[in-house]
């Protein structure tokens, strides 16, 4: 595990090994300190999870300085039970927006301004610099999670934000109030040493996209493009990020400039590598969550050796189980899957 591993397969380069990374690992305590073989009060607990593991990225976004909560008016949907003791549950929260025409009235920098550039910029740096003191062998990345959709998700909550897309040139320019937001924070971004950028937004459902489809082509991905070019004039890469399923907007992704995808199972990982494994950086794999979670263990080597096989189409991979491993993953199961996993990501093993 290595940090130039990551970067191999990111920018494409011959290199040894496949690099790996998970999402949510953190929930599953007791079996991180089975595999650190410490404390979690040890200093270097997590740093020995991580090697355990052969991590070499670290998922990151950073939005900045300035609290939307406090600084202007937001939508708390609430959030499911998703940890094992339930602690982030949490109730729906009535929205400040109570028509559609408030939405529409809506400029993201005005409501929540933004900070001095210089400070961003070194605030980032920092918060670069800290992750790779606590994650040496990881790569860690920069990037906005509030990109566009998901700032407006955020801000109006769900149901405002299907009201106001309904009419499209209404809500142009307040999709554009996130990009500028979104715009200076990725220029501050630029500035760092950071290697590489996560653009999250999750513009999509898992049954595809949920306004009509000219709004992500005309408004949200020519907006993208703008983001990017910042960060590729810096030298940096770009992975995009959603949940659910983009399948339809992937070659307009790669259009705007898009260098990797990071994507659940609803994006199909064949598919992805066959199409852009020469040209772009995919980060998933075939394995799916539910089955870990539900112990279908000859579907769970079926899929780790399918996207050994697909890898054959690629040229750089980050593998990870894409919707990530809840708390209710048996360790057993996740015992079965890292024994299937990790001693293949050494390229030509078997």
């Amino acid at each position: 595990m290595s940090v130039q591993t990551a970067l191999d397969n990111i920018w494409l380069r011959p290199c040894e090994r496949w690099a790996h990374t998970e999402y949510s690992m953190g929930y599953h305590h007791e079996y991180m300190k089975k595999m650190a073989g410490v404390d979690s009060s040890h200093p270097e607990f997590h740093v020995r999870v991580h090697d355990a593991l052969q991590f070499d990225f670290q998922w990151g976004t950073n939005d900045g300085l300035t609290n939307w909560g406090t600084a202007g008016r937001t939508t708390d949907m609430g959030h499911a039970e998703y940890a094992a003791d339930g602690s982030d549950m949490r109730p729906l929260q009535e929205s400040p927006f109570k028509t559609v025409e408030e939405v529409w009235a809506f400029d993201a920098v005005a409501e929540y301004g933004l900070p001095d550039f210089e400070e961003q910029v070194q605030n980032y740096e920092t918060s670069i610099q800290n992750a790779r003191v606590g994650s040496p062998h990881q790569l860690t990345t920069g990037g906005s999670y509030k990109t566009i959709v998901s700032g407006a998700i955020q801000s109006f909550g769900w149901e405002m934000l299907l009201l106001g897309a309904a009419d499209a040139a209404k809500m142009e320019k307040v999709f554009d109030s996130f990009f500028r937001r979104t715009l200076f924070h990725m220029e501050a971004w630029a500035k760092t040493s950071a290697e590489v950028m996560i653009q999250h937004d999750d513009f999509v459902w898992s049954e595809g996209p949920f306004m009509h489809p000219e709004i992500y082509r005309k408004v949200i991905i020519p907006r993208y493009a703008e983001l990017w070019k910042p960060i590729h004039a810096a030298g940096k890469k770009v992975l995009f990020c959603s949940d659910a399923d983009y399948t339809v907007f992937v070659d307009d992704l790669t259009e705007a400039g898009a260098d990797g995808f990071i994507f659940e199972p609803f994006v199909d990982f064949g598919m992805m590598a066959e199409r852009f494994g020469q040209s772009h950086c995919l980060v998933g794999s075939f394995v799916d969550c539910r089955d870990l979670t539900f112990r279908n263990e000859e579907r769970v080597k079926e899929d780790v050796e399918r996207t050994f096989t697909a890898l054959e189409n690629c040229r750089g991979a980050i593998l990870a189980v894409g919707n990530h491993l809840p708390p209710n993953i048996p360790p057993e199961m996740l015992d079965l899957y890292y024994g299937r996993l990790l001693p293949r990501l050494a390229k030509g093993a078997e």
